[in-house]
């Protein structure tokens, strides 16, 4: 392949761009008259990550359009494009190619949510939240979620319950201090008491997920090994409900303790065993 073509294949030209939104018109709008969206999830940018992009516009302009829409005759709201309209404001940009769409207001948060992470500019908690605020304010469930940015609704469950843990762990992995792989396992500790605990080593004596597991694994065996028999059950009735079951035992009695980690899983959890 001749090198120019194989460089036209890298940066998409003006025209290209034209007909990659064939049908919608791009216009030119003075960067001053663009605010930015109130239903924006991500607090956090990546310094590293917006310098390159910085860069990348001071050399080939932007490539793909902003989407906005339009509040009054000189005045429009940011939809999808945050990084790309920040980079433009550091360049003293004077316009910034746009796409004007008429979107309800779930719709603006569902662009801009997919958009981030698509491109994985969200950290888990930023993710979480935005979850947490399409099962809030617009009445999505777990599963609506999971359609709309391909993942399975497990997926989303999981991320959900970053939010039940203690804010100093929240707050941990939003600094990058601990990891996703490490939070899961503060997942599994039964209270915020042992949570923080737990994150107070890993900070100190910095144990990766691996080490933290073990650590984890290693306390719980100090308890009574369960009967392997009730082990069994357990894992069937979680096959069947798809979530955490423990069955606890004394003699004949005892009570199967079945966990949900939010509305949207209670009721399917009473969905299930009604039927």
């Amino acid at each position: 392949m001749p090198l120019g073509r194989g460089l036209d294949s890298l940066i998409p030209k003006k025209s290209f761009l034209n007909e990659s939104f064939k049908g919608e018109k791009i216009l030119e709008i003075p960067v001053e008259n663009i605010r930015s969206n109130p239903y924006q999830p991500r607090n956090v940018f990546d310094e590293k990550g917006m310098e390159d992009l910085v860069n990348s516009i001071r050399q080939h302009g932007i490539l793909q359009p902003l989407i906005v829409s339009k509040v009054s005759e000189n005045l429009y709201e940011l939809i999808a494009g945050e990084r790309r309209l920040r980079a433009a404001k550091i360049l003293n940009l004077k316009t910034v190619p746009v796409i004007i769409r008429s979107v309800e207001e779930s719709k603006k948060l569902e662009l801009s949510l997919i958009e981030n992470i698509q491109r994985k500019d969200l950290n888990p908690i930023e993710r979480a939240k935005a979850y947490q605020r399409l099962i809030d304010e617009f009445n999505f469930t777990q599963e609506d979620i999971a359609k709309k940015i391909g993942k399975a609704r497990a997926t989303v469950a999981n991320t959900l319950r970053l939010l039940t843990l203690p804010v100093a762990v929240q707050k941990a992995i939003e600094e990058e201090r601990i990891s996703e792989g490490h939070a899961k396992i503060l997942l599994s500790l039964d209270s915020s008491e042992k949570q923080e605990a737990m994150l107070r080593r890993i900070l100190g004596t910095g144990m990766t997920v691996r080490e933290t597991a073990q650590l984890v694994l290693s306390k719980r065996k100090k308890t009574t090994l369960k009967d392997p028999a009730v082990r069994l059950k357990e894992e069937k009735l979680q096959e069947v409900l798809g979530t955490k079951v423990v069955i606890k035992k004394r003699g004949q009695k005892g009570k199967i303790i079945i966990e949900f980690y939010s509305e949207d899983d209670l009721e399917n959890l009473i969905k299930k065993l009604i039927s």
